[in-house]
């Protein structure tokens, strides 16, 4: 994009104004992220942007909002072609963002999260004044918070309301909120949601909302436009659609897995059983709501969500990073509380979400990291001292057997790229002589062809080797390939289930989004 003045003045927005965004493509190397995407947002609209996990959407968002920098396209306000460097640069605009995440200091109150939320903020501060202006804002604003409250007192949906209030506070005019929902009750996300639809309405505001939920798209939406894997897939009025019309825009058209050699397993028997299973999110909301299955022995059932509805949780119970506020689980007809001694018992193994995170210690080595199971066993442990060499003999072979790229063994693992520091989590999970059963959360996220490749193969022989294997993830692609059976959660229920055979694409796309 070449670089271009505007006339526009921050002073001289009253109204919210147009945008468009035209043929924005973004690359990052040699992925496209976002390839020639248009989307124009009318004045005192409510535009919501769907699609999967990975179609482009925040990637769309994070370009017109001054993120990234496009690799090509324009962006034009009023019709006035202009360039955002960065989102303090899109407040000139009148534009703001909320996301996905909270942003507010916990120590401050909502009156000094408000004051510092501020561009124009200064050393000091004329509290009285300040106090006086916050007042006469929050006696005009849609959403009522108390301004001397801490933010650790406010419940997730009042946390969720001052986001917003932020942003109204610096006179943003066109609101792009991310997944705004996320963290509230269905009743919390209809009082803040209707509450902005007052305010566009009015002709105070325009909103484009990333959304899964049909449901909120429909009861509140104006206008859609649809991604998938970076391109513009659809674009219509609410009006003129229904859920197959988005669900059809949003997931494709039905597409026949792609076929791995799955072999048939003799006497399988149930591995893994979940009965009645409750837990909470961070925020002690319900995350997971009485859910209930069974993966047998040499099958892959795969569980299918939009992110945040709970999957997170449920696999972190799983893996014993969190506990369950009710329900059983057992693991081979045993009751299994994912203790490191039962998880060496039952032979169950994870590959969790975000390794780098959740299953590595990112400044030991390479080889220090695929010994964390087994450091205290002989050969690699003698009494109470360890081997090092039986530690990098076993890393040495491992490395070469899942062809993890590393420069040795001693190199830290956060030196790796993103698919060998998962490969150096695979291979220590799948070395061992014997798994039960294997747990897998989006275990090809951001991955190379060649990495995803390797790693559903080694899956689909586990479970040809009788493995039970449960596989979490938000590539509906990924599922439909590997699963013999696939199982939909949303909002911490699981509301589809179907042997992959007979699934029904369209249906399993309106489920994910809540309808």
């Amino acid at each position: 994009m070449e670089t271009v003045t505007s006339s526009i003045h921050p002073e001289t927005i009253v109204q919210p104004p147009e945008l468009h965004a035209i043929g924005m493509t973004k690359h990052f190397g040699p992925l496209v992220a976002l390839d020639d995407v248009s989307l124009h947002l009318k004045p005192g609209s409510f535009h919501a942007l769907l699609g999967e996990n990975g179609a482009g959407k925040s990637t769309l968002v994070k370009c017109i909002m001054g993120f990234y920098q496009p690799t090509a396209g324009a962006l034009k306000i009023n019709h006035k072609a202009v360039r955002i460097h960065s989102p303090r640069d899109a407040h000139k605009y009148a534009l703001g963002m909320v996301y996905q995440h909270f942003t507010s200091v916990p120590a401050m109150s909502v009156a000094e999260n408000l004051v510092l939320s501020r561009i124009d903020n200064t050393v000091l501060i004329n509290w009285p004044k300040e106090m006086e202006r916050l007042q006469d804002f929050m006696a005009a604003s849609p959403f009522q918070v108390p301004l001397d409250t801490p933010i650790t007192q406010l419940a997730a949906g009042q946390k969720q309301k001052l986001e917003i209030l932020k942003q109204l506070y610096l006179n943003s005019r066109i609101l792009i909120l991310d997944e705004p929902t996320s963290v509230l009750t269905p009743g919390e996300a209809d009082e803040v949601l209707g509450l902005l639809r007052e305010q566009v309405n009015a002709g105070d505001l325009s909103v484009l909302m990333i959304s899964h939920k049909f449901r909120e798209v429909i009861a509140f939406a104006d206008e859609i436009t649809v991604l998938r894997k970076g391109r513009l897939a659809g674009q219509g009025w609410v009006k003129d659609l229904n859920v197959a019309d988005m669900a059809e825009m949003m997931m494709g058209e039905r597409k026949e897995p792609t076929p791995v050699t799955k072999v048939g397993i003799e006497n399988s028997v149930p591995m893994l059983k979940v009965i009645n299973l409750h837990a909470n999110k961070d925020s002690g909301i319900d995350a997971v709501k009485g859910v209930d299955f069974t993966v047998q022995s040499g099958e892959i059932v795969g569980v299918a969500g939009v992110s945040g509805n709970g999957q997170r949780e449920l696999v972190e119970v799983l893996a014993g990073q969190r506990d369950r506020t009710q329900g059983e689980i057992l693991v081979g007809g045993t009751p299994y509380t994912a203790t490191r001694t039962e998880m060496a018992q039952h032979r169950v193994y994870v590959l969790p979400e975000e390794p780098m995170r959740n299953a590595c210690v990112p400044h030991m080595s390479v080889a220090e990291n695929m010994a964390l199971r087994t450091f205290d066993q002989p050969p690699q442990s003698q009494g109470f001292l360890l081997s090092l060499k039986a530690i990098r003999t076993m890393a040495i072979g491992l490395i070469q057997q899942f062809s993890v790229k590393t420069p040795s063994p001693e190199t830290p693992i956060h030196n790796l790229s993103g698919g060998n520091v998962q490969r150096a989590v695979l291979a220590r999970e799948l070395s061992s002589n014997h798994i039960n059963l294997l747990i897998a959360a989006n275990p090809c996220f951001g991955l190379d062809f060649n990495a995803v490749d390797f790693i559903h193969t080694e899956i689909v022989e586990a479970r040809n080797q009788g493995v039970a294997v449960l596989l979490v993830s938000e590539d509906l692609d990924e599922l439909l390939k590997l699963s013999d059976r696939i199982i939909v959660i949303s909002e911490g229920k699981f509301v589809y289930e179907s042997d992959i055979g007979s699934a029904d694409y369209t249906l399993i796309g309106q489920r994910m989004a809540g309808h």
